[in-house]
């Protein structure tokens, strides 16, 4: 299971060793790069059966309440490719590598109950009006992180199976602290967590 900090996952943590027999934990740091670094030097020294990113994530679908854990079954490097004047050219249509992937978004009944969104991954979470517009109408993302299509492109290149829940924490708009819901996310992700690893 990868994340990208411990406060996230800090009451998974405190469970009691026997509740996490057999699953390893990697705390990569904040954003592409840090999940990048850290996992590749993880799956270049061991072979895993699943990879599971979790955490929290904004959300531009305001029909999904703060606090809902939500299953990603497909996300986005949004900011890979190059401006063409008003046109976005992505990794793809410049022949430079794939820029969507996909993860596992069934198989496990944990996920079951879960709403499956589209996500996007950036640098620089979006908190101007017209910016949120140009992505909103470019990919229609349903959320965004800074880490999710890392995880899945490692994934990808090992041929792993990997999932990416997040609980949502706040709304893309610009950027206001008061209305978002951290905590909430945080004790939600959790509980799903306990369901997933059935403790």
């Amino acid at each position: 299971m990868i994340v990208a900090t411990e406060g996230e996952i800090s009451p998974f943590l405190r469970l009691p060793e026997r509740h996490r027999a057999g699953t390893e934990v990697l705390i990569t740091g904040v954003g592409m790069v840090a999940t990048a670094f850290a996992l590749g030097k993880k799956l270049a020294a061991a072979q895993y059966d699943l990879l599971l990113n979790v955490g929290i994530a904004g959300s531009f679908d305001r029909s999904i309440p703060l606090g809902e854990v939500v299953c990603i079954y497909q996300d986005t490097f949004a900011e890979l490719g190059a401006e063409d004047g008003d046109d976005f050219l992505n990794s793809d249509r410049l022949g430079l590598g794939q820029h969507m992937f996909e993860g596992a978004h069934q198989g496990y009944p944990a996920l079951n109950g879960l709403r499956k969104c589209r996500g996007i991954t950036v640098n620089k979470v979006h908190g101007n009006a017209a910016a949120i517009a140009e992505i909103e109408q470019r990919l229609e993302p349903q959320t965004e992180s800074m880490e999710g299509a890392a995880a899945f492109y490692a994934a990808h290149q090992l041929g792993l199976p990997a999932i990416q829940v997040r609980a949502i924490s706040n709304y893309v708009e610009r950027r206001n602290k008061a209305n978002w819901k951290i905590p909430q996310a945080i004790e939600n992700l959790n509980g799903w967590l306990r369901a997933f690893f059935k403790v």
